[in-house]
């Protein structure tokens, strides 16, 4: 059967460059968001998925804003844990596989070690605990499931830190930025090439994708000035001189072994995706 795509939240970074990926594939692929169809509506998810019958459902739609969800923690489940449940029941109706996007936040982000698939995990956040609860949705529901976990996701569409960097420091000689939280950034290009490889297989599973290496976001930062050209120097600060309504994991490191076993391509480092991120978006 020819492939056939349907991406939820086809408006948001990841959608964004999953469009693009799929046009460059030529892959037929339909892209929803809210105004066509609001996940949380069981019915309306239905409708739109029998309407189209895709061959794979790539659900990129969510509820992001960590902090904002602590005080909205009804809402970030309705749209994350009843969203995906119904994304996930209107795929069984149709025989649909799912690709769903996950988290780092799904663990407690302890230690500094690069956290396994397998490993337990203990979100310290609404926004971790809604994205969790909806990986069991799925599992409960689905059998060809793939559920990718990332970290620090930025692209050409929407706000991210890359942006946020480029702004700030344009205008300051310093910017303060937090040392002891240590991820990969990942490029929504890079991630898209995966998800579209991913989802005309049948290898199944939880899978840690992000960009290769890792740093803080602290020497994120100052790699984003150097590539840009900027003379704004970072100021290293820890978290606890940083706070923020909702607990952000200070380890963020993904083990990708299972993604490469299962015979994915390697991801290219950070700092190489940054640069052609900053080289492909250069009126930022």
């Amino acid at each position: 059967m020819a492939e056939k795509i349907l991406i939820t939240g086809a408006n948001g970074q990841l959608g964004t460059a999953l469009t693009a990926e799929l046009t460059r594939r030529k892959i037929p692929h339909k892209g929803i968001d809210r105004a066509i169809a609001d996940i949380t509506d069981r019915r309306a998810v239905m409708g739109v998925l029998h309407e189209y019958s895709p061959t794979a459902v790539m659900h990129c739609a969510a509820y992001t804003a960590v902090d904002r969800a602590e005080d909205e923690p009804e809402l970030c489940r309705l749209v994350n844990v009843d969203g995906t449940r119904n994304i996930a029941m209107a795929c069984k109706e149709i025989n649909a596989k799912l690709v769903y996007i996950s988290t780092d936040y799904v663990f407690a982000g302890d230690g500094d070690y690069f956290h396994k698939p397998t490993d337990p995990t203990n979100p310290q956040s609404v926004y971790g605990a809604s994205k969790l609860a909806g990986e069991m949705a799925v599992q409960e529901i689905l059998q060809k499931f793939f559920i990718v976990r990332t970290s620090w996701v930025y692209g050409e569409n929407g706000g991210n830190f890359v942006k946020t960097m480029l702004k700030l420091g344009g205008e300051r000689d310093s910017v303060k930025v937090v040392n002891d939280q240590i991820g990969s950034p990942t490029y929504t290009a890079d991630l898209a090439k995966l998800l579209c490889d991913m989802a005309i297989t049948e290898k199944y599973g939880i899978y840690h994708a992000t960009n290769e290496g890792v740093c803080s976001w602290a020497k994120f930062a100052e790699e984003i000035f150097t590539l840009a050209g900027l003379a704004a120097k970072v100021e290293h600060i820890p978290t606890a001189e940083y706070p923020t309504k909702a607990i952000r994991p200070l380890n963020s490191r993904l083990d990708k072994a299972k993604l490469y076993a299962s015979g994915f391509e390697k991801f290219p480092h950070w700092t190489d995706a940054l640069h052609r991120y900053l080289e492909e978006n250069s009126t930022l």
